[in-house]
């Protein structure tokens, strides 16, 4: 199987080479700036004309080349371009329509949702036929979605490579691999790029979490990115479930012999595609890589995370600014002006904690966005995959990031795998959120009347 990919590659590329010869004879060799004058769009529409095969790769890796050398304003023309010129062919569309209404057979109905597709998507899957066009793609995304920030007018653009990606990115073609320090060198250097949640200071770093006994690492790839990982998790294994994250990085630490681990600890989960956002895999991931470690490792029982709360800190500020808050006490107020220096204080965190951790009770079971979903995403993406709220951490994180971003706050999700498919059915189906009983006891009972649906879980 090793050389596959490039093979493919080397095929593909020579396939687009012999086409390009055919585009430039056809063309009399125009060169690069005169294609440009004519624009990217009429490079697009050519695509879409419908060229043999070796043409149409050599048209769709012009394209690409092309896109690549414009500047910022001429990417947001193209993708204007997309959104104006692009859309369902409305001569084509208005003939579908009339035509079922007058006769709503299933071909009239087929020939319908055929005129409504955008000749976009069309278009991106001819561009995909470029050797090395998915990865270029997913990174047109990204920079579409920067965009977005000032053009919402462009967001049915966006919507339609996210429709696409969902289906070539579809979990039947991702590759779960270990991640160890025999992978390759370019691949372990993406891993400690895209870490995002707890950053990777250097190469020792890095192979205290992927080459120690009781550490694992594993990632997502598809067959169109080989070099590219999707989205990972960084395992640890442990006797107990962990309340810090310090113990966990240390790396002047005695690793635990792997037959003596009964929790496996997902401490980080990283998205690393920035063009795939919208598309989940992290649910997918999870859920394999507790299978893979089961049949690994028998004599683990427990599974869950050490996650961070990235909008905790943000929320308890803008309680404290509240000049009346039905969150708050007076001796809530008074201890929280001591947050900034707890850190540095045991005694001080000690006396902080309860404090912390009822008012974390309160953000996670009884707070609620616009939309009704619990305040944190963190929260929603494990809720939401069927896990439950296990415990409330004060202080687990003493970093400067988590002290910014959570007051040091972090929480355990425990996947209870007979429990998945209901805890996830409550939390999309009623909008409950499944506790454990020490979590719940958390609750300050004068704030009851604010509580929304929360299932109560033996530990």
């Amino acid at each position: 199987m090793d050389g596959g990919p490039s093979f493919f590659g080397d095929l593909l590329g020579s396939i687009a080479e012999r086409g390009r010869q055919l585009l430039d004879l056809g063309r009399e060799r125009r060169p690069l700036g005169a294609i440009r004058a004519a624009g990217l769009a009429e490079l697009c529409e050519q695509l879409l004309s419908g060229r043999g095969e070796a043409s149409g790769t050599a048209l769709a890796r012009e394209i690409l080349i092309l896109y690549r050398s414009l500047k910022t304003a001429e990417k947001i023309a193209f993708f204007e371009a997309l959104a104006g010129v692009f859309g369902p062919d409305k001569a084509r569309l208005d003939k579908a329509v009339a035509r079922y209404v007058a006769d709503p057979t299933p071909a009239a109905l087929a020939e319908l949702h055929g005129a409504s597709e955008p000749r976009r998507q069309e278009l991106i899957r001819r561009v995909n036929l470029a050797p090395g066009a998915t990865a270029q793609l997913v990174a047109m995304r990204a920079e579409l979605l920067d965009i977005l920030r000032r053009r919402a007018d462009l967001a049915e653009v966006d919507r339609d490579f996210t429709h696409l990606f969902a289906s070539w990115f579809n979990r039947g073609f991702l590759v779960l691999r270990r991640i160890d320090w025999s992978t390759p060198a370019n691949v372990l250097e993406k891993i400690i790029r895209y870490e995002a949640v707890h950053e990777i200071r250097d190469w020792n770093d890095l192979r205290a979490r992927v080459d120690s006994p009781d550490r694992r690492c594993y990632a997502f790839f598809h067959p169109a990115m080989v070099d590219e990982p999707l989205i990972f998790v960084e395992v640890a294994l442990t006797r107990e479930i962990p309340e810090a994250i310090g113990p966990i990085l240390a790396q002047e630490r005695t690793p635990l012999d792997p037959a003596k681990a009964r929790v496996a600890v997902f401490y980080s989960i990283s998205n690393c595609q920035t063009g795939l956002g919208g598309v989940s895999f992290g649910n997918f991931l999870i859920k394999q890589v507790v299978e893979e470690i089961s049949r690994d490792m028998p004599g683990l029982t427990t599974f869950v995370t050490l996650s961070p709360v990235p909008g905790f800190r943000a929320w308890l500020e803008g309680e404290r600014r509240r000049e009346t808050s039905a969150v708050l006490t007076a001796e809530d107020r008074a201890m929280l002006e001591q947050l900034d220096t707890a850190p540095a204080d045991a005694p001080l965190r000690e006396e902080l904690s309860p404090v912390i951790a009822a008012l974390a009770a309160q953000f996670f079971l009884r707070e609620r966005s616009a939309k009704g979903k619990p305040l944190d995403p963190v929260a929603r993406f494990h809720l939401g995959n069927g896990a439950r709220l296990e415990r409330i951490n004060p202080f687990g994180d003493l970093s400067a990031r988590g002290m910014k971003q959570a007051a040091g706050l972090m929480v355990n999700y425990r996947y209870v795998p007979d429990d998945i498919e209901k805890n996830h059915e409550a939390f999309f189906d009623k909008g409950e959120i499944v506790a454990s009983a020490p979590v719940r006891k958390l609750l300050r009972p004068d704030n009851g009347a604010r509580l929304p649906a929360v299932q109560e879980k033996a530990s």
